[in-house]
């Protein structure tokens, strides 16, 4: 089949400015890609590239990672946020170990069917790593073709996301397809950004839309606002005469699935009636500002609260370590516990 406009435009673009030094694109393995498709979403490419490299050196393959102690894999997943792509990852590594003898399914439906693995995952793992004629829908896509044939809607609509499919469908090679894929890729976050599209240089601009009409940047419409609640917490940052500080491992479902935090209190409470406080002696010591940390659905007021033990006996929880800022463990860290314990880090090493 020949190609379309469309897909000879983008082509062309791609052989002469599309991107190959990302380190996802050597060595185009099912595990590599695959990983590297989970880490992108909802995040930067240049956020993505020291965890990729980090976390391929130490799980090479889906053998390493379907064996590894959950708390190393948060460990390597710290920062990156959205913990439960780290925890699916594992799921699906464990599943692909025990189901197909660690080889990735060699289908678009098998790969579906894997924890974390949506279609146009799947599609970028069939298409770029096994040479098979399959098509995306990541969210640089999405922008790519909602500017060009200025699809109304917000893409997260089943509606609109089944029209997006459809022309993504129409779009697509039969030939020179992992190139493809590469390269609309690579025009979402090079040219058709989300603030400031370079359309001056777009290969699609004479044929786009929302070009023509002068108003790119309405395209993809905007997700219906709606308030977001705001929760409220303080977080006991408990530390010993050693400097050693107390954590606290969360369940593994739920918020910060698997992860370790501070101990949390209402901030109704006071600090001195906190269960693990009890029967100790304790001063307060001055304390990190306020924050909000926000989630998707909600934002959270983290109120940070230093708390030296006087003396060390007595706090004993369970799924609880005192974590040397000198000698941290490999654990996984929320990200606001993460950001407090490199506030005290950094006060440590200043004194």
């Amino acid at each position: 089949m020949a190609l379309t406009p469309f897909s000879a435009a983008v082509l062309n673009w791609f052989d002469e400015h599309g991107r190959s030094h990302l380190p996802w694109q050597q060595n185009k393995t099912p595990y590599r890609v695959w990983v590297s498709e989970i880490m992108l979403q909802q995040t930067q490419v240049n956020t993505v590239i020291p965890y990729f490299e980090r976390f391929m050196q130490r799980f090479p393959d889906v053998h390493s990672l379907a064996c590894a102690p959950q708390d190393e894999v948060l460990h390597h997943w710290t920062g990156l946020g959205y913990y439960a792509r780290a925890r699916n990852l594992q799921k699906c590594a464990q599943q692909i170990v025990q189901q197909y003898a660690g080889e990735f399914p060699q289908s678009v439906q098998q790969l579906m069917e894997l924890p974390g693995i949506g279609r146009s995952t799947a599609g970028a793992i069939a298409s770029i790593s096994m040479g098979m004629v399959a098509t995306i829908l990541d969210g640089n896509v999405k922008r790519v073709l909602c500017r060009f044939h200025a699809v109304e809607g917000w893409p997260g609509l089943p509606k609109v996301a089944d029209q997006l499919w459809a022309i993504a469908e129409k779009h697509t090679p039969q030939k020179r397809n992992a190139d493809y894929t590469q390269a609309m890729m690579d025009l979402g976050a090079t040219l058709c950004t989300r603030s400031k599209p370079a359309c001056g240089i777009c290969p699609l601009a004479a044929s786009c839309v929302a070009y023509a009409q002068g108003n790119m940047k309405a395209y993809p419409n905007a997700k219906p606002k709606k308030d977001i609640p705001v929760r409220h917490t303080r977080m006991l940052m408990i530390e010993n005469s050693a400097g050693e500080i107390l954590l606290q491992q969360n369940p593994a479902s739920g918020l910060w699935g698997g992860l370790w935090i501070f101990p949390q209190q209402d901030v109704a409470e006071n600090p001195a009636d906190a269960s693990l406080l009890q029967g100790q002696k304790f001063k307060l010591l001055p304390a990190p500002q306020p924050f909000r940390h926000t989630f998707s659905h909600f934002h959270l007021e983290i109120e940070p609260c230093r708390i030296r033990l006087l003396k060390n006996a007595g706090v004993s929880e369970n799924n609880a370590l005192w974590y040397d800022l000198q000698r941290p463990a490999e654990i996984g860290l929320a990200a606001p516990v993460k950001k407090l314990l490199d506030q005290l880090h950094s006060q440590q090493e200043t004194l």
